[in-house]
């Protein structure tokens, strides 16, 4: 049975324990919050009985094996080195941290101490990326020449995830004092893994961020609302394919749109995450002739909680580690210094 804390008790908390618990070998023993009422509200709802408002003290007294940082992205580098000096195992939210050489730290330091490290890239969840993976590796769609990906909210245009003006839980992401890094950080990130995921390495990027005016001096509840709210990416590969990602929070009637196209030249194949997780289309080209679009069971594969606490029992590293993390934290610094300096940016 593996033990598990949570540090951070917001939105993205509630949704990890809910499925921790689903997890026979998983005991879920602690959770730590530095807002006192919220912990305890956390502990009522999911049946916590341990509480923390001090990270250091739950590491210090509370038996466990892992824990899952699940706070602000300002946060995510100093607790998991905390943890991690704590000889526990970590999974991490994404971004990994605000920065690549602190990633490489994390990364580096989790190594050193032998312990399971991975970022909750949790769109890895879907067996149809997984799936085109395996099929890109296998050399199935032939060279790879072209790739379109986006990532698209509506939240900042329509209310159907709540009123954000009057939410901390939205607010903080819309303020860089708050520990945000915006859209591109929120879920920009999630895009880039995905679509870096069967594609490889990223060679260069060329990104334009926008933030765009949300109230008076475009503050509000106390925050201020200066996070970037859209991104555009050209991106080229190793591979020598190139491709556009974007993202953005402005994408009504979208709720929460992911989506990628790879175009070989011996097939195409889509996967569209409103339609299906565990499906993907392919049309493959036959002579010169391109063949209908032909829908793909993928079958199921293990969500990243459960590749979690089946490596922390087993001992074997998983999938995404820290080293991938950290890869894609240098993407995004990548792409903050192409935006700040209006240039391309080799990686």
């Amino acid at each position: 049975m593996v033990k598990l804390a949570v540090i951070g008790t917001g939105g993205m908390a509630n949704h990890q324990v809910e499925s921790f618990l689903k997890i026979d070998k998983c005991e879920v023993v602690a959770a730590c919050d530095i807002d006192e009422e919220r912990v305890s509200d956390f502990g009522k709802k999911h049946g916590i009985k341990t509480l923390y408002t001090d990270t250091d003290k739950l590491l210090a007294e509370v038996e466990c094996d892992a824990v899952s940082i699940v706070t602000p992205d300002a946060y995510h580098h100093p607790l998991t080195m905390k943890a991690i000096a704590a000889g526990k195992h970590v999974l991490c939210e994404k971004p990994l941290a605000l920065n690549a050489a602190d990633a490489l730290e994390m990364s580096e330091a989790a190594k050193k101490a032998g312990v399971i490290n991975m970022v909750n890239f949790s769109y890895r969840n879907s067996s149809a990326i997984q799936y085109v993976a395996k099929l890109v590796a296998a050399g199935e769609l032939g060279e790879i020449r072209h790739l379109h990906a986006y990532y698209l909210q509506g939240w900042l245009a329509q209310d159907d995830w709540g009123f954000w003006e009057t939410s901390p839980h939205w607010l903080w992401r819309l303020s860089t004092k708050a520990g945000s890094m915006g859209v591109l950080g929120d879920i920009g990130v999630h895009i880039l893994d995905f679509a870096g995921m069967p594609m490889g390495a990223y060679k260069s990027v060329n990104c334009k961020l926008k933030t765009f005016d949300k109230g008076e001096n475009n503050t509000m509840g106390g925050f201020e609302l200066d996070a970037n709210d859209s991104a555009i990416v050209t991106a080229e590969f190793a591979n020598g394919a190139i491709g556009t990602i974007h993202t953005t929070r402005w994408a009504q009637p979208h709720q929460n749109s992911l989506r990628l196209n790879l175009y070989g030249d011996k097939a195409s194949v889509e996967i569209d995450l409103d339609t299906s997780y565990s499906q993907l289309k392919i049309s493959r080209i036959l002579g010169r002739k391109s063949m209908p679009w032909e829908t793909v069971d993928c079958g199921e594969t293990p969500t990243n909680f459960e590749r979690f606490i089946t490596a922390v029992e087993s001992g074997v590293q998983d999938q995404a580690d820290f080293a991938r993390g950290a890869e894609v934290q240098a993407v995004l610094d990548a792409c903050f210094e192409s935006d700040k300096e209006d240039k391309t940016v080799n990686l």
